[in-house]
């Protein structure tokens, strides 16, 4: 295997795949790599790819076994936390009403069932609330403020939320304390209440500005014991086991797309270890509804239980992600999955009906010269705009901003690409008077302005993120070793799986196969929409590769074509587990002719 190659020349001389994509060699050091094997006394292959993502050796360890112990830092480093914790450790010890005030997606969920959970075992009364999308859009409202104090709340903790309420915030002044937990960009300072814990505040100097919501609320959490246990309130029983709370941090910073290294890396890993465990009764339910056997992956959170646990939020009731998570009851998990579940497949419908106006919409504007997509339609739904703006981002590789129009209004939601920072754009067009809201972070954002006003937003956007229009039109695939099929054995797909987790910011490395021959393909799958194909090397060897959501495209033309020719196929080499025993297979993401 092959891990170097000249980084200005396409690999294999790839400069545009089947899918318009050029191949390039991943930057790294690789001698690096070697001295990493060295020191760590795992295989060289471990070592270069940890050298490719620029992992030194002082570090090098963590990362293959990472750690809370060694990697969780003081939750004091957080400004307000010890002004946070000691207001939740004097709730818990009096016994206060809470209201947890959290968000509708996936973050919201896990941040509020997290602290909703922890509070309750703590002797608190907690009443959590979701606000509904479309009625109440994102963010505290004041009518829903003076309700939860109406139902007797002293304290109203926002998660995932809550930055830029200062306005709001101003109504209930003096009839409830307010802390923030939260990780979105501040346009200024914090809003006037008792506690802002953000890492992402401008004033405070954690460096812990990659955590989810959850991820501060689980900061949170270790803040509060510590102050309980200060002031003796647990005497000789019993504390609350935080790590149990780890598969809600995993879940909520994968869906949220953290990057995967630090004290992230932690999160995940632990927390994968506990949802295996299947001791929640909400995840072990959706687990079971969605098919999900043997222990979840990093994959398993982004691709399965994370847009299930958001279908409620987007198209149906917006706490029915909270309530699944909050139970305990597994009768009650089963139903609320089996929900979910529904609602999950009601949203690909409802998102199958609007892309394909928006990417012909999106193609003509990139025709047309502007550097971001900007979309909108009448018939819309506001719940699954960021989805089909992640699509478009996807299939043209610019930042994509998509919006439901609805009497006068355009609410919208935009992904972007890495290197573009479409939360500034957005904030700095609130700030212009552009938008009527606005805020987000790097990669997502969402907004909300009037329709008239839509030419003049994507004129701000194509003038903010100018710099997109010399994107080429796919991304460059980015790949790091080069194997033949003979060499792709069980044991070399086992070291590979040591990096994992593998998301946002540890990619799972992107290996070529060239020259392989396909022996035999066909679809599979309920809906016939994955290729599977047993291929051989020119050397020897045969392996099972695999195509998923496959369509109908040129990828899936070439292997299934009876004189497809010797190709090249880029993907990814896994340890697949079945009936008890380990094999290698191959995961597609892209085709080239050899």
């Amino acid at each position: 295997m092959t891990l170097d190659g000249p980084l200005s020349a396409p690999v294999l001389g790839v400069s545009r795949s089947l899918s318009n994509r050029r191949w390039r060699w991943r930057a790294g050091e690789g001698r690096a790599g070697l001295g990493i094997a060295e020191r760590l006394q795992v295989p060289e292959i471990v070592g270069r790819l940890l050298a490719q993502r620029g992992i030194g050796l002082e570090s090098a360890a963590d990362y293959l076994e990472p750690t809370l112990r060694s990697l969780l830092p003081d939750p004091a480093v957080l400004r307000d936390m010890d002004r946070a914790a000691a207001r939740l450790a004097e709730a818990a010890a009096a016994g206060e009403t809470v209201a947890v005030f959290g968000d509708y997606d996936v973050d919201g969920a896990c941040g509020g069932a997290l602290l909703t959970g922890l509070l309750r075992s703590l002797g608190c009364t907690v009443l959590p609330y979701v606000p509904d999308r479309l009625s109440e859009g994102y963010g505290p409202n004041l009518p829903a403020l003076r309700g939860l104090i109406e139902r007797g709340a002293t304290l109203i903790v926002c998660v995932d939320c809550g930055t830029a309420a200062g306005a709001v915030f101003q109504g209930v002044a003096g009839e409830a304390d307010v802390v923030v937990l939260d990780h979105h960009k501040a346009e200024g300072p914090p809003p006037e209440i008792l506690a802002t814990v953000n890492p992402n505040r401008p004033d405070c100097a954690s460096g812990l500005g990659a955590l989810c919501a959850t991820g501060v609320a689980f900061m949170v959490a270790v803040g509060l014991l510590r102050e309980l246990r200060r002031g003796g309130h647990f005497g000789g029983d019993p504390e609350p086991d935080l790590f149990a709370l780890l598969d809600l941090v995993a879940l909520a910073t994968v869906c949220d797309v953290m990057p995967l290294a630090g004290l992230n890396r932690a999160f995940v890993t632990q927390g994968l270890k506990v949802m295996a465990r299947r001791e929640r009764p909400g995840i072990a339910a959706l687990l079971e509804v969605a098919q999900v056997s043997g222990s979840p992956s990093a994959g398993t959170l982004g691709f399965v239980l994370g847009p299930r646990i958001n279908a409620g939020g987007r198209i149906s009731e917006a706490d029915l992600g909270l309530r699944l998570l909050l139970s305990d009851d597994p009768a009650e998990a089963r139903g609320l999955a089996s929900t979910l579940d529904a609602v999950n497949r009601q949203r690909q419908a409802v998102e199958a009906t609007m892309l394909e106006a928006a990417l012909e919409a999106a193609g003509e504007q990139l025709a047309a010269g502007h550097a971001a997509v900007l979309v909108a339609g009448a018939e819309w739904h506001p719940g699954v705009v960021g989805i089909v703006a992640g699509r478009i981002k996807e299939q043209f590789n610019r930042p994509a901003c998509v919006a439901a129009l609805a009497d006068g209004i355009a609410r919208g939601s935009g992904r972007s690409v890495a290197g573009l920072d479409l939360g500034a754009a957005v904030i700095a067009a609130r700030a212009g008077g552009v938008l009527l809201t606005g805020g987000g972070h790097a990669m997502a954002a969402g907004f909300s302005l009037p329709q008239t006003k839509l030419a003049e937003f994507h004129a701000f956007l194509d003038a903010h993120l100018a710099s997109a229009a010399d994107l080429p039109p796919a991304a460059d695939l980015l790949v790091e070793g080069a194997v033949a099929v003979l060499g792709c054995t069980t044991e070399l797909a086992q070291q590979i799986g040591r990096l994992a987790p593998f998301g946002n910011g540890n990619e799972e490395p992107t290996l070529v196969l060239p020259r392989v021959r396909v022996m035999r393909a066909d679809r599979v799958g309920r809906e016939r929409n994955a290729i599977r194909a047993f291929v051989e090397g020119e050397g020897g060897g045969r392996l099972k590769a695999m195509l998923f959501r496959a369509g109908e495209g040129a990828l899936a033309e070439a292997l299934l074509r009876s004189d497809r020719g010797l190709l090249h196929l880029a993907g990814h080499l896994r340890a697949e587990q079945w009936n008890g025993t380990s094999a290698a297979g191959f995961v597609i993401t892209d085709v080239a002719k050899a």
